[in-house]
């Protein structure tokens, strides 16, 4: 377990102990002068814990800032070297080919048939899914 774990908002096991942590944080706040910063999570309280609403095997996956960008890094080193090619099709293969090496390092999704539930609208609830329980008809 990470240090920052025990005590950082956006790694708390449950809904509940992430407001816990939310209320500890803003009395620290008030406290240090920084009531800007309290109130600004409280505005973006709802996004920032959204990430209950879903399986908790995607978490890891929600709480990157920057999922598209950061794959791409490498390739955006080389698309300046590409430019000094006299031939388009000479600079597009250099970058094919360079997507096609990191896309085998891509993170892979984690529990990708949890996808079908999401995308039905299944509720999660801190990363449970909910069981409904449906009323039989008597027979």
């Amino acid at each position: 377990m990470r240090r920052c774990e025990s005590r950082c908002l956006a790694y708390a096991g449950t809904r509940n102990e992430c407001e816990q942590l939310k209320k500890k944080f803003a009395a620290w706040c008030e406290k240090h002068g920084c009531a800007d910063a309290a109130r600004i999570l409280e505005r973006d309280w709802e996004r920032m814990v959204t990430f209950f609403d879903f399986p908790k095997e995607h978490w890891q996956h929600l709480r990157t800032s920057n999922p598209i960008e950061s794959p791409f890094a490498a390739l955006r080193l080389r698309t300046d070297a590409a430019k000094l090619f006299k031939k388009v099709d000479n600079a597009t293969a250099v970058i094919w080919k360079m997507l096609r090496i990191g896309e085998k390092k891509f993170r892979r999704l984690k529990s990708p048939g949890l996808l079908e539930k999401v995308f039905s609208g299944i509720a999660f609830v801190d990363g449970i899914e909910v069981k409904t329980r449906q009323e039989g008809v008597a027979a």
